[in-house]
């Protein structure tokens, strides 16, 4: 990957009214790197893309596009293509017309345009669909169609906005990785707008966590995922079990009677301790950590996620093997006690209110 910046946001803030969408955002984006926005809904994901697209202009703040300012422009003078969730395909016109409609408009020769757009379908794997229509299509081939309309261009920079929110789960995946595959093969620069940390996760190089409008974290998918920044991002990416902890003295947190070390620098008294449900062990009732009551378990193929009760009646989840199960006769109402390694405990400070 080129480590030379293609996309700069710098300072960037929206408002609607009173509302503001975006405050000051910055970040800086790699050539050929392929970037997700995720967040909840209203946390400004798709604000940001139109801003960077030209659909919304900033109240403040600036983009740069390849040491260009486009922060003004509108978009048909900047260099992106985009796909929406809604394909956004022209109805009455073939396969082939929907892709080649931006390359005849440039001016490019019909012919020319028509070889263009087999390559494209070759590339997406829709060979022979040129003189099919979108409604011939199932969601997922008209969503090639509008990936390949929007790279027929040879744009600059690819949008995603929530592409593959409207297709089936089985479809997503198998799609996710085309257009994972296809972005590498090009080595174009791509920003895709999610909801969906799997699909962030599995997808991006690097990922920018939003929340109310503001960055909460950028970072790798490894980083994001064992690292969070804020409690915010522990809780919105992937499964996150927090438990109340009693600050002891330095280097000793308390929950209920189990004590454990910790090497944070901790000011109040109050924390809270975040651990994956992989990263609970559970033993038998004799064991030091903290006794638990089991409640459910799931079976979800390569692990099964049991839920245990607390004293406090608080719900805590935890991932084993059927066999760990069965070996330890894990069965709803069966007593046991949960414990954890103490350098996988994250430490976030209760936030003032």
């Amino acid at each position: 990957m080129n480590t030379n910046t293609y996309l700069s946001v710098n300072n960037l803030s929206k408002h609607f009214g009173d509302f503001t969408a975006l405050k000051h955002i910055s970040l800086d984006i790699k050539e050929g790197e392929f970037i997700c926005f995720l967040g909840p809904s209203g946390c400004g994901k798709t604000t940001l893309l139109r801003a960077i697209a030209g659909l919304e202009l900033p109240s403040e703040g600036q983009i740069l596009q390849a040491q260009r300012d486009i922060t003004l422009l509108p978009p048909e003078q900047r260099d992106f293509g985009i796909v929406f969730q809604s394909y956004a395909l022209f109805p009455n016109l073939t396969v082939a017309e929907n892709i080649a409609f931006g390359l005849t408009n440039q001016g490019m020769k019909k012919q020319e345009a028509l070889e263009k757009v087999r390559e494209w379908l070759e590339l997406v794997d829709l060979p022979h669909s040129e003189h099919k229509f979108p409604a011939q299509l199932s969601g997922g081939q008209q969503q090639r169609v509008a990936l390949a309309r929007a790279l027929a261009l040879s744009p600059g920079l690819l949008l995603l906005d929530e592409p593959l929110s409207a297709l089936d789960a089985k479809v997503r995946a198998h799609l996710r990785h085309e257009i994972c595959q296809l972005q590498k093969k090009l080595g174009i620069t791509t920003i895709m707008v999610t909801h969906d940390q799997e699909e962030a996760l599995t997808m991006a190089d690097r990922i920018v966590v939003m929340n109310h409008g503001v960055v909460e974290q950028i970072g790798t998918p490894r980083e994001i995922y064992h690292h969070p920044a804020s409690e915010f991002v522990a809780d919105f990416i992937g499964a996150m079990n927090f438990f109340e902890a009693h600050h002891e003295q330095d280097g000793l947190l308390s929950i209920n009677d189990y004590k454990f070390t910790h090497s944070n620098k901790i000011s109040g008294q109050s924390v809270k301790v975040a651990l994956r449900p992989e990263q609970i062990k559970v033993s038998a009732i004799q064991q030091t950590g903290i006794k638990a009551r089991v409640v459910n378990s799931e079976f979800l193929g390569s692990f099964v996620r049991v839920e245990c009760e607390l004293e406090n009646d608080k719900l805590i989840q935890v991932d084993l093997t059927s066999e760990l199960l069965d070996e330890l006769k894990l069965e709803p109402g069966s007593v046991c006690t949960l414990s954890w390694k103490s350098e996988d405990a994250l430490i976030f400070e209760e936030q003032a209110a």
